[in-house]
């Protein structure tokens, strides 16, 4: 279900983290290196996903241990709809406050200086810090990964999420130029009904 959830969940990431992944300088000496360096920052992003999921694969584990883990599977889908009636409703001023502002602009300050050192691991530093910006189908994936209450399987949950949202993340950076607008609305419309199907599911 993780690496299902990444494949589908990862339509999100056009739209959302597409222009990250454009924004990555390339090196022009060759297709070859091109490529090389985008792996690495997917395997960076899939480093921290794996982390991530080990910390919540713990937190589950310990909710499961006082009876809770009914509870918190339903909470999960009940938080699921929320957030997609917030969208629908328009209201999103939720998602647009000034602390997660200071966090993304925080993060391209760290982007811009990584990248004037031009050395190939920074691609791979490059996608682990991007693992940590706020994303709502990386939370979902987190909720999953908490309701195996267990570590090890709430790391690989997470590794198969990160590894299913690669071949899209991929594509934007071979050919995110040709993504226009109508395109993004219907990706948009697309993980609105993923978004509630998965509510129904938890």
């Amino acid at each position: 279900s993780g690496l299902i959830l990444g494949l589908l969940g990862s339509f999100h990431c056009i739209a959302m983290c597409g222009p990250i992944a454009l924004a990555i300088p390339a090196e022009a000496s060759s297709k070859w290196k091109f490529i090389k360096s985008r792996l690495l920052y997917n395997s960076g992003r899939i480093i921290t996903y794996s982390l991530l999921g080990m910390i919540f694969g713990f937190l589950g584990n310990r909710i499961s241990m006082f009876g809770m883990q009914r509870g918190l599977t339903i909470s999960v889908g009940v938080m699921i709809l929320l957030s997609v009636i917030i969208t629908l409703t328009g209201n999103r001023s939720v998602l647009k406050n000034t602390f997660i502002s200071k966090i993304i602009a925080g993060y391209k300050n760290q982007f811009s200086r990584l990248f004037k050192k031009d050395s190939r691991p920074v691609y791979l530093l490059f996608g682990i810090m991007n693992g940590f910006l706020p994303c709502g189908f990386v939370y979902i994936a987190l909720s999953g990964a908490m309701i195996t209450g267990d570590v090890l399987q709430g790391s690989v949950y997470m590794m198969l999420f990160g590894i299913g949202t690669v071949p899209v993340m991929l594509s934007v950076s071979l050919f995110g130029n040709y993504v226009n607008l109508n395109l993004r609305r219907k990706i948009s419309k697309f993980n609105l009904a993923l978004s509630v199907v998965l509510a129904l599911l938890f």
